[in-house]
């Protein structure tokens, strides 16, 4: 393969791989779910934007059935009473937790910690636009070993209207 093919084959590639967060848009995840980078690079921002200090954006497992959407998300260190899932608008799904861990476990009257070397999770953060065939009164959340699982149902697609054609012998 010569130089120059190596090269077109090369921009070709990268050129797709810059049109991944349109592309994921256009399936109806906005183009901020596939860039979290600012997160994590520590300016203070979650995944669309919002201060914050300590904030960072969840990574996100979302997975697409005929019948729901599911969104798992790892949250180690939290349980169910220290997650929220609510919903903005009708289409607007946002999961996020406080990021205090409870340190009464194990504690009794009169001891107190001498090594504390756990950290505490960053809060988080997650906004996701829904798709249109999401059904927004079909939410259920589970949190279990860490993992937070949000099920978001579909909307059925409406029947197909049939009807009769008189077929007219000429």
């Amino acid at each position: 393969m010569s130089l120059a093919a190596d090269t077109a084959l090369f921009d070709s590639a990268v050129g797709h791989l810059f049109h991944l967060p349109e592309t994921l848009e256009k399936l109806g995840f906005p183009a901020s779910a596939v860039r979290p980078h600012d997160a994590r690079r520590g300016n203070g921002r979650g995944r669309n934007g919002e201060e914050g200090v300590g904030l960072r954006s969840a990574p996100v497992d979302v997975l697409e059935s005929h019948k729901e959407y599911t969104f798992v998300i790892d949250v180690p260190g939290l349980s169910k009473s220290d997650i929220q899932v609510t919903l903005e608008g009708e289409k607007i799904l946002v999961i996020k937790s406080s990021g205090k861990r409870k340190r009464d476990d194990g504690e009794e009257e009169g001891c107190r910690y001498l090594l504390l070397e756990r950290s505490a999770p960053a809060k988080l953060l997650g906004k996701f636009r829904l798709p249109e065939d999401a059904s927004s009164s079909a939410i259920t959340a589970k949190c279990e070993n860490g993992v937070l699982t949000v099920v978001v149902g579909k909307i059925p697609p409406p029947e197909p209207k049939t009807r009769t054609v008189e077929v007219n012998v000429a």
